[in-house]
């Protein structure tokens, strides 16, 4: 059979299209990007977004952005997307985010909500999902939070993530697998992962809530005993025929005596081992309970966050069910401008310390001449006397 090639763009776009994309941002159209987010109302005042490129950049239209504009402010702002729930299915979110100011103290990361959040009234209470992203105060906090909601209550990775604390724009990536285990990069290099009931320290609580579970089930089946006791015993007196044969008749397995009806404090006759076979009863809804990485109406991503000093740029959101195709919309977004941003702080750079030198020469030249000036001054002075 001859061995058909297929190019590797035919490749690419099948993966596309296999790829399910809930939710993608670039902000490549101007101000229409009001039309699909929100700003909460909550509180007058909120903090307000503008789409901005900032001060250096690698491209001046691909790397607009929402960036915080009010210094000593809480911001609140979403966007919603047709509700999903990726049940069975990996979950990647991701993002880029830029400390243009040099952040000091304040948070960079972003939220998942549920379907039903009230955008207009977006505000520190509103539940959420999943929080996830950098928060820098001081250097004490300098982490990358990443939260999950589940039973009613936020539980936090007990790893200790080290974010970006330059003023340069990163790309920050969560992939939350059905499996679960979970990821996190920053870059596009795994700077962290492992399994979520155990980075998320809820491993003695699923074992207390699977004990529980079972502890009720048996109780149900003690309560039922004196109402039906019709169980069957294996007869531990018989034994395999010495014509048997496994492989032909399968696995042979004793024959069953039924259990007269129970009665208390009598003892079932023509028995000799009380060997009561139940069925072991499990509970298993404490497993789908923790299954932490499911979420079923997620429809809704936003900012809901605190800034000492204003000046960070939101960019490139994405949530999708494929980590390859996150990983190329990260090299065809944050990839290509990286590093032509760096190229131009570093051209700004040199400019501001040029004119800094600049400015001191002047400086120091009027100062000599105002010192000299100053001596004639005296002179005439003492001429006068």
């Amino acid at each position: 059979m001859a061995l058909v090639h297929v190019p590797l763009w035919a490749v690419c776009m099948l993966r596309v299209a296999l790829a399910t994309v809930y939710f993608q941002e670039e902000f490549l159209d101007g101000e229409h990007w009001r039309n699909r987010w929100v700003q909460s109302t909550n509180d007058s005042q909120i903090g307000h977004f503008r789409l901005s490129s900032g001060k250096f950049y690698g491209h001046k239209e691909k790397d607009k952005g929402l960036q915080t504009t009010q210094n000593g402010r809480f911001y609140a702002i979403s966007a919603r997307f047709k509700p999903f729930s990726n049940k069975g299915k990996t979950l990647v979110i991701q993002y880029t985010v830029k400390h243009e100011q040099k952040m000091d103290c304040g948070g960079g990361y972003i939220k998942v909500f549920p379907a039903d959040v009230d955008q207009k009234n977006l505000n520190g209470k509103s539940q959420y999902y999943i929080m996830f992203g950098p928060d820098i105060c001081g250097f004490d906090i300098r982490k990358v939070h990443v939260i999950l909601h589940f039973k009613n209550q936020y539980h936090s990775n007990k790893k200790s993530i080290r974010c970006k604390v330059d003023g340069f724009t990163h790309l920050y990536a969560l992939i939350l697998r059905p499996d679960l285990t979970y990821e996190v990069k920053i870059d596009g290099q795994s700077i962290e992962s492992g399994g979520i009931e155990y980075d998320w320290n809820l491993t003695s609580l699923k074992k207390m809530e699977k004990t529980s579970a079972e502890s009720k089930d048996w109780e149900q089946v003690e309560d039922g005993k004196s109402q039906d006791w019709e169980k069957h015993f294996l007869d531990a007196s018989a034994s395999k025929p010495s014509d048997w044969n496994s492989e032909l008749d399968g696995d042979w397995q004793a024959p069953m005596i039924q259990k007269p009806p129970y009665q208390d404090g009598l003892k079932p006759e023509g028995i000799d081992k009380d060997i009561w076979l139940h069925q072991k009863m499990k509970n298993t809804n404490y497993l789908t309970e923790y299954d932490l990485s499911e979420f079923e109406n997620i429809g809704a991503i936003g900012l809901e966050l605190w800034q000492v000093r204003s000046g960070t740029i939101f960019d490139n959101f994405l949530i999708t069910d494929d980590e390859e195709y996150a990983e190329n919309f990260g090299k065809a977004t944050w990839g290509e401008t990286k590093g032509p941003e760096r190229e131009m702080d570093a051209i700004q750079a040199k400019e501001e310390v040029k004119k800094a030198r600049e400015e001191d020469e002047q400086d120091l030249l009027m100062g000599r001449f105002g010192g000299q000036e100053n001596i004639f001054q005296r002179f005439h002075k003492r001429d006068e006397l």
